[in-house]
């Protein structure tokens, strides 16, 4: 897994910092050193890892663009930082629900990886944010349907 770029002195900080650069309007919650953003000029994808990676091989061979991508160690799930442009309907919810898969709604807190995170890491990069591009919603949620497909 990649992580973000080595920075001297790497702190919640200067972390949160460098998110701002890629568009990602993130702040610390200064108790924990957690990095959160807030569901709304970017949305959420949170799956199964292994879901999480068929998904990204599918995106990588359609040469779809990836953006973000957080993994969650612990709990084996990936999360996908998208731009938010999915319907809010009951029958997409429930649809992704089935198969394990959450968004989130706009206001959500999404957390991002931090050099306040101690092992076990709680989040680490699979694919760092490198400038403020974002995958559709959209796309992300129909290559979800195609690896689920496959599955059946």
């Amino acid at each position: 897994m990649s992580e973000t770029p080595d920075l001297v002195a790497d702190t919640p900080v200067s972390r949160c910092r460098f998110y701002r650069q890629c568009g990602l309007a993130a702040g610390v919650e200064p108790e924990h050193g957690r990095i959160v953003v807030r569901a709304d000029r970017v949305g959420a994808i949170t799956m199964p890892a292994r879901l999480g990676q068929e998904v990204k091989a599918l995106m990588q061979v359609r040469r779809s663009g990836l953006g973000p991508i957080i993994s969650h160690p612990r709990s084996r799930r990936w999360t996908y930082l998208v731009r938010p442009d999915l319907p809010d309907e009951v029958r997409l919810f429930a649809e992704l629900f089935r198969l394990d898969v959450s968004i989130a709604r706009g206001g959500a807190q999404i957390a991002l990886p931090s050099p306040a995170d101690r092992p076990p890491c709680f989040r680490v990069w699979v694919e760092p944010p490198r400038d403020t591009f974002r995958p559709s919603g959209a796309i992300v949620v129909a290559a979800i349907r195609v690896c689920a497909r496959r599955r059946r």
